[in-house]
């Protein structure tokens, strides 16, 4: 005789119940009917989810069997919930680890996290490891691994960081949800990043003890998995920001950065203006290496710089791009700024490249600076001492007039993006720092828009297809014309020097004193014709500019960025192009 199954001890039998007919001694198949009614159920949903599960693993079976937890059955919900209890021990043991050491233990690939089997092998080393310091720690290779694979500065540790470990929608369960299942794949890899590349092991072998005195993750505890998730992730995020900012120095080299190649040092960038400038001038096949970087040094010690801490500056270099035949040191020049792990993976070489694009053009802005403040300067007390050519000075206050032009052009340029775009970004980027808030995702990407906000901002970009780098384009133009007026002025400069001293020597043989140059002067003067040519070439760099600012200022007016648009507004200082456009014009009519 069958026994009683387990589970209908306290059901009351009903006037049409078997048992109430035949008695408790005799079996009948109504009676065995309601015996084995509950269990014939659950085998159908056995059958069900066996069926459904043919083809599904790990988180795509947990979602699988979720899925008939929304049910209007009491009976079905419950069944469901009692057999996730049993079927998800497996992934939030491993979810467990992943979440409070950053170990992804997942010999069957049925976590939502995915290891990337061809890096696993890579190791990103420390600096210090790299003189015995530090040896390399062993695990599931998380960003360790073989102490002979290494992982250069070539590919840099934003790759491993982003390509090492994968996320998985599809086998993430849904009772956890794409929100907190992007924290908890965060999470792990905070950890497993502090762990192997911070070379912080310790701190996180005492969170994991700590979390394992905290209770077990289970489905029948959501709201209590939440918070361990939020609470994690927030712990990790915050260690992980104490790690780069504290341990490593992060914002010492993000102001590195703002100083050095972007010139926020004032007083270094004119010493090396000084240092490097007549070097440059000449051609850059016969420049060295190691001349450059004497001056740099230079120019550290006698600016402000020195005050930088010593690992900062001894990370700063100067080099030489490659050249073609033709180019200048002016051509070729560059800083360079050298990063190492784990700081990389924040400063990677696609951002350095970045820099090293501002740096060209800002530093090419200095050079242009540089050249109309010594003109400047030469012509103002030249026209005073020496130039005396009275028939010239109305040619002399033409160019005092164009090269004011030119400084006022050069001038609002360099406010604009010392000020307006390196400034506003770096204090941007500060606050969001200070606010330690989010992961290294958001650190990384909170770099990549200062960065790309400086890059489109300085070098006056544009968002129209075929129009990015029309503004920039101009622009070079116009430093290249205000390099040839101002070489055109030094040779309008030394002829009116050598026709002064031409008449200064006639007065003095009218006054009977003979100096003993005369025919010294007479071999090494200008020839007369020369005027008409030095006059033209004068008016035509500066008509150049002049037109060359009005169309950058007219761009820059109908720019998608309102910054841009406002430096146009200063750039044309009170309509002074449009009115000068429109005299010319006037001119021409009449």
């Amino acid at each position: 005789m069958l026994s009683k199954p387990p589970g209908n001890e306290d059901v009351p039998p009903t006037p049409d119940d078997p048992r109430q007919v035949a008695g408790s001694s005799g079996l009948t198949l109504r009676r065995l009917d309601v015996w084995i009614n509950e269990w014939r159920l659950r085998m159908r949903m056995m059958s069900v989810c066996v069926e459904g599960a043919r083809d599904a693993h790990g988180g795509a079976l947990v979602n699988l069997i979720h899925g008939y937890a929304d049910n209007g059955d009491p009976f079905v919900r419950k069944f469901t919930d009692q057999l996730l209890e049993e079927v998800s021990k497996p992934f939030f043991a491993t979810l467990h680890k992943w979440l409070f050491s950053g170990e992804l233990y997942d010999p069957f690939s049925e976590f939502f996290v995915a290891l990337d089997h061809s890096m696993a092998h890579l190791q990103y080393v420390h600096p210090s490891s790299l003189a015995g310091g530090i040896g390399a720690l062993s695990g599931d290779g998380g960003f360790g691994g073989d102490p002979d694979d290494t992982l250069g500065n070539g590919e840099g540790g934003l790759k491993l960081w982003e390509t090492k470990y994968q996320f998985q929608k599809d086998m993430l369960p849904m009772f956890v949800g794409e929100a907190f299942g992007r924290k908890i794949f965060s999470t792990g890899k905070s950890l497993n990043f502090i762990r192997y590349s911070c070379h912080d092991s310790d701190w996180v072998v005492t969170r994991e003890k700590m979390s394992n005195t905290g209770g077990t993750l289970k489905y029948s505890d959501i709201a209590g998995l939440e918070r361990s998730i939020d609470a994690a992730y927030q712990v990790a995020s915050q260690r992980l920001f104490e790690v780069f900012i504290e341990k490593f120095k992060l914002l010492d080299h993000l102001s590195a950065l703002k100083n050095y190649l972007l010139l926020g040092h004032g007083d270094f960038a004119d010493r090396l203006m000084e240092a490097l400038g007549p070097s440059l001038t000449r051609p850059a096949n016969t420049l060295y290496r190691h001349n450059l970087t004497a001056h740099l040094d230079s120019a550290v010690r006698s600016s402000n710089a020195i005050r930088d801490p010593l690992d900062v500056r001894r990370r700063l270099d100067a080099r030489m791009l490659e050249y073609s035949h033709g180019e200048i040191g002016w051509d070729v020049f560059t800083l360079e700024y050298k990063v190492d792990a784990p700081i990389d993976t924040v400063l990677d070489p696609g951002s350095m490249e970045k820099y090293l694009k501002l740096f060209r053009y800002i530093w090419q802005m200095k050079r242009i600076e540089g050249a109309l403040n010594a003109g400047w300067m030469r012509i103002a007390g030249g026209a005073r001492n020496f130039l005396r050519v009275p028939e010239l000075e109305i040619e002399w206050h033409k160019i005092r007039m164009a090269m004011a032009e030119m400084i006022h052009f050069v001038r609002q340029m360099q406010a604009y993006c010392h000020l307006e775009v390196i400034g506003c970004s770096w204090k941007t980027l500060i606050d969001f720092l200070n606010r330690k808030e989010g992961d290294l995702d958001a650190l990384i990407e909170a770099h990549r828009t200062y960065l790309d906000r400086m890059v489109k901002k300085v070098l006056l970009l544009s968002p129209k297809t075929g129009k990015e780098e029309t503004v920039l384009s101009q622009v070079k133009e116009v430093f290249s014309t205000i390099l040839q007026f101002r070489e055109a002025t030094d040779n309008f400069y030394n002829y009116c020097l050598t026709e002064s001293s031409r008449r200064d020597e006639q007065l003095d043989v009218q006054r009977g004193v003979f100096t003993g140059r005369r025919g010294h002067d007479e071999e090494g003067a200008q020839p007369s014709d020369a005027l008409p040519g030095l006059l033209r070439r004068l008016k035509e760099y500066s008509s150049s500019f002049s037109e060359r600012a009005q169309t950058i200022v007219h761009h820059l007016q109908v720019h998608a960025d309102l910054d841009c648009r406002f430096l146009g507004v200063r750039l044309s200082f009170s309509d002074f192009y449009k009115s000068k456009k429109e005299l010319a014009q006037l001119s021409q009519k009449t």
